[in-house]
C-alpha cells in the first residue's frame, strides 16, 4: 500500500472509531485466512516509575508488606488491562531497589537513603510478574543522582560524595559526568549487578542522558573535554560519542551475562526538526535528542545497537509542534529494514488533564492513537506512562484502549 493511499485508509479508520467506537480495529488480529486465530504478540507495556514516589511505593516509609501489596496490585492492574511487560524503575536517582554493592538503597523506600527497606524489591517484582504471565524489564537512569545539588544530603558512602570529580551541577540537580570512562564504567557495573542476580527480561533505559537545557545555564564538563575531546569536530560531537560507548558497551555486557536479555531506549519523542535536518521529522518541538541530549538516536536504530526502542510519541495527533500522526511515519522509516523493535510511548498522563489541549479531553484520544499506528507494520506495540495512571484512568482513556484493541490477550515480543 502506498503512502497516500495508506495516510487515507488511516484517517477513514479513525473517523470510523470515532463515530461508532466499533472495536472493530482491534490491533492484535490483523487480517487472517479463515480458521483458527493466530496467536498474538505486540508489546504491551507499562512504566512503572519510582522516581519522587511517582507510582510505587505511594509514599516512603510504608511497612514491607503494604510495599508489596502496593506493588502486586500494579502487576494484577497490567494483568486485568491485558498489558504484559512492565517497565519497572529499579534505580530512579544512583540508587537501587535491590541490595547493590555498588550504590544505596533508594530513598524513596523508607525516606531516608541507604537504609534497607527489610525485602527486595526487584526480586520480588520479578518472581510476581512471571507468575502472572508478564516481562518484567528492569528501568535505569544511568546519570542523574539527585533532584537537588546538595551533596552533604547524600549518604555517606554514597560514590558521589567519594567521588565528587565525578559529579555536575546543573539546572537544580546533581549528574554523574558522562565524559569520564570512570564514570561510565561505574554506571555499567551498578546496572549490571542487577542483571547479573535477577532473571530480568529487559534492561531499559529512559530519555535522561545529557540533562535537558536549562536556560542560562553551562554543563560545565570543560576539564573533561580538554582531557578527552581530542580527536573531535566540536564538544557536541564528544558529548554524542560518550552516550554512543555508554549503549554500546551496555548492550554487549548485557549479551555477554545474561544471553537473550533484551535491551531498550525509551527517547524524547523528535530526533531532530526537519528545519534542523533534511533527516529530521515534519516537527517544531523545543528540545531535539540529537542536539540537546547528545543522544543520537536514530543511529542507535539504524546500526542495530539496541532490541528495542520507544519514542515517547506524548503529543495528541494534531498538535502543530509535533504531530503525533507526522511522527509515526518517520520512525517507522527510521526503523524499517533494522532489527531494532519500534514501540510507540503513549502519554496516558495527558489524558483528562485540564492543563493539556482540548484532544486530551476526549477518551478515545489514545485508543485513536493505536488504531493509527497499526497502519504502520514496523510499529510493534505500545507503552503507557504510566502505572498510576493506568490504574486510576479518571476519564477511562486506558479502559477505552482496553475495549477497542485489547479484547484478547498478546503474547510480549523476545
Amino acid at each position: 500500500m502506498g503512502r497516500l493511499s495508506r495516510r487515507a485508509f488511516a484517517m477513514a479508520a479513525l473517523s470510523t472509531l470515532a463515530t461508532t467506537g466499533s472495536a472493530a480495529a482491534d490491533t492484535g488480529y490483523a487480517s487472517r485466512p479463515a480458521g483458527r486465530p493466530r496467536a498474538v504478540t505486540e508489546m504491551r507495556g507499562v512504566w512503572l516509575a519510582t522516581v519522587a514516589n511517582r507510582d510505587w511505593p505511594s509514599r516512603p516509609g510504608l511497612t514491607p508488606a503494604q510495599q508489596r501489596t502496593e506493588l502486586i496490585a500494579h502487576l494484577d492492574t497490567a494483568v486485568r488491562d491485558r498489558l504484559n511487560t512492565v517497565m519497572f524503575q529499579v534505580r530512579p536517582t544512583a540508587d537501587a531497589l535491590w541490595p547493590s554493592p555498588y550504590e544505596p538503597w533508594s530513598q524513596y523506600l523508607t525516606g531516608t537513603q541507604g537504609v534497607a527497606p527489610g525485602w527486595d524489591p526487584l526480586k520480588t517484582a520479578v518472581e510476581e510478574a512471571h507468575v502472572r504471565g508478564l516481562q518484567l524489564h528492569a528501568w535505569f537512569n544511568p546519570y542523574r543522582i539527585a533532584n537537588n545539588t546538595d551533596l552533604t544530603k547524600l549518604v555517606a558512602s554514597h560514590p558521589a560524595r567519594k567521588h565528587p570529580d565525578w559529579v555536575v551541577a546543573y539546572g537544580g540537580k546533581l549528574y554523574y559526568n558522562p565524559g569520564l570512562p570512570q564514570v561510565r564504567a561505574f554506571v555499567e557495573d551498578a546496572i549490571l549487578d542487577a542483571v547479573e542476580k535477577y532473571p530480568v527480561d529487559g534492561v531499559h533505559f529512559d530519555d535522561y542522558f545529557y540533562p535537558y537545557p536549562v536556560a542560562g545555564q553551562t554543563f560545565d564538563d570543560d576539564a573533561a573535554y580538554d582531557k578527552y575531546g581530542g580527536g573531535f569536530a566540536d564538544r557536541a560531537a564528544w558529548r554524542r560519542d560518550n552516550i554512543d560507548k555508554l549503549i554500546r558497551e551496555t548492550a554487549a555486557r548485557i549479551e555477554q551475562i545474561r544471553p537473550g536479555t533484551r535491551f531498550g531506549i525509551s527517547p524524547f519523542g523528535v530526533w531532530r526538526n526537519i528545519a534542523t535536518d533534511p533527516r529530521g521529522s515534519d516537527t517544531r518541538a523545543g528540545v531535539q535528542t540529537y542536539d540537546d541530549l547528545c543522544a543520537d538516536t536514530r543511529k542507535w536504530v539504524r546500526e542495530n545497537w539496541i532490541d528495542y526502542i520507544v519514542p515517547q510519541l506524548y503529543w495528541n495527533i494534531g498538535f502543530a509542534a509535533a504531530d503525533y500522526a507526522k511522527l509515526l511515519p518517520w520512525w517507522a522509516e527510521v526503523a524499517r529494514g533494522t532489527k531494532t523493535r519500534l514501540y510507540a510511548g503513549e502519554a496516558l498522563y495527558k489524558a483528562g488533564d485540564p492543563a493539556q489541549p482540548a484532544a486530551w479531553q476526549d477518551p478515545a484520544e489514545l485508543s485513536r492513537h493505536l488504531t493509527l499506528a497499526a497502519m504502520y507494520p514496523q510499529f510493534g506495540g505500545h507503552v503507557f506512562f504510566a502505572a498510576r495512571d493506568v490504574a486510576v484512568d479518571p476519564v477511562g482513556a486506558m479502559a477505552r484502549v482496553v475495549a477497542d484493541h485489547y479484547q484478547q490477550p498478546a503474547k510480549a515480543p523476545r
